[in-house]
């Protein structure tokens, strides 16, 4: 009954902040880069944030420091969502949030070069996440894939409350009811995607570390994939990495190919459960057969990749 009480308050928030967004006119206004052609209501990704709040309190506020982390991110990205703040003021907050975030899984004992690449990375996917954020459903689909993997996982061998999971899931079931649709009543903004990310991050460092097996790195694969070969080519175009555009595979899918653009976020959601619930049964083999099996999938789904967006770009002349 709990969880239906949670996601019943949900709702409520989550229809509030549409009035409040309405009012102050936190909207999200078509442009050239823009996947959609109509005014819709920006920032409705906070309700993650809402739950991972809802569960602090809740559990006696397990997990301060992630919590505390996830609280900047989240107000720094709504924040952004509503004026254009400071490319330096960001990745401030940003780098403050990931240490926080380090210092909850207890990192900080790593040798003194380990601790910034976990940073970078770290930062460079909480980024990413935020990127691949843009067409109807796709954070909410591919979330639903990383959450049911971690819950899988979690189910195995516990490495993290299983009520936080719970709450993040009716989080995003809640904003996928408005978003995952062919005219969307909210996106998920800044705050929704980044927040996420941040979420996920904790989940799989956790699982990182509990097991000591970094074959769970690829339950962010089918979003890794499209990401690094996507800056790659407008690096060779001689583009600006961090400005924003809409060059991904989905994107291309949805927008230039007119592939229902749901089905296109299905599909990568499907794709990574796949690639998930396999990673899962690799790792009862050798560290030999696991590496072979992520240097494998990694070349498959590149491969993949690669020859669908060659044929689009050639298709439209792109």
């Amino acid at each position: 009954m709990i969880y239906f009480l949670i996601t019943g308050v949900l709702l409520i928030l989550e229809i509030s902040y549409f009035r409040i967004a309405d009012h102050f006119n936190i909207i999200d206004k078509p442009n050239h880069r823009s996947s959609h052609t109509s005014i819709t209501i920006r920032g409705g990704g906070i309700i993650f944030y809402i739950a991972t709040f809802i569960y602090f309190f809740w559990s006696e506020f397990q997990y301060p420091y992630f919590f505390f982390g996830l609280t900047l991110m989240a107000l720094i990205s709504f924040l952004d969502d509503i004026f254009t703040l400071s490319n330096k003021l960001r990745i401030t907050i940003h780098l403050v949030s990931v240490l926080l975030l380090l210092y909850q899984i207890e990192l900080f004992s790593l040798t003194w070069f380990m601790l910034p690449i976990a940073v970078i990375v770290i930062i460079g996917v909480i980024n990413a996440y935020n990127f691949m954020d843009g067409i109807n459903g796709i954070t909410t689909a591919y979330s639903f894939a990383v959450l049911f993997l971690l819950w899988l996982t979690n189910r195995e061998t516990p490495y993290v409350d299983e009520q936080l999971l719970y709450c993040v899931a009716i989080g995003n079931l809640v904003f996928a009811f408005f978003n995952f649709r062919q005219k969307a009543k909210c996106f998920a903004g800044d705050v929704g995607s980044v927040s996420m990310a941040f979420i996920l991050i904790f989940f799989l460092s956790l699982l990182i570390l509990s097991s000591g097996n970094l074959i769970y790195l690829l339950f962010l694969a089918t979003y890794g994939v499209d990401t690094v070969w996507t800056i790659l080519r407008r690096l060779y175009k001689k583009e600006n990495i961090f400005e924003a555009h809409r060059s991904h595979l989905y994107q291309y899918l949805a927008n230039e190919a007119k592939i229902n653009k749901l089905g296109v976020s299905f599909a990568y959601g499907a794709i990574q459960t796949l690639i998930g619930v396999a990673v899962i049964y690799m790792t009862k083999y050798t560290l030999i057969t696991q590496v072979t099996f992520s240097i494998a999938c990694l070349l498959l789904l590149s491969a993949a990749y690669l020859l669908i967006k060659h044929n689009l770009l050639k298709k439209y002349n792109l």
